[in-house]
C-alpha cells in the first residue's frame, strides 16, 4: 500500500474513478433529463483533478514548481466553478 502512495497510483486511480463517474453523470443526464449538465459540471471536476494531480507530484518528490502549477490551475477552475454557479 505504501508504495501505491509513493508511485502516485493511488492518485491515479482516483483520478480513473472521477473521469468515469463524470461519464456515468453525463450519460444519466442525456438519458433522463435528471441531474447536472456536464457543461455546468466540468469546471467543478477539472478542480478535483488538477488538486489530485497537485498531490500526485507531491507524493512522487516533483519539483516545487509543478506541485505549484497544479494548485494554480486547480484554483482557476474552481473560481470559473464559482462564477459559473454565481452567474
Amino acid at each position: 500500500m505504501a508504495q501505491w502512495f509513493a508511485s502516485g497510483l493511488v492518485v491515479d486511480l482516483i483520478i480513473l474513478a472521477m473521469v468515469l463517474e463524470a461519464g456515468l453523470l453525463g450519460l444519466w443526464h442525456r438519458r433522463t433529463g435528471r441531474g447536472i449538465a456536464f457543461a455546468r459540471l466540468w469546471s467543478f471536476l477539472l478542480a478535483g483533478v488538477t488538486l489530485m494531480l497537485a498531490l500526485r507530484a507531491a507524493l512522487t518528490g516533483a519539483e516545487w514548481y509543478w506541485i505549484s502549477f497544479w494548485l494554480l490551475t486547480g484554483f482557476v477552475a474552481h473560481a470559473a466553478d464559482l462564477w459559473q454557479r454565481m452567474r
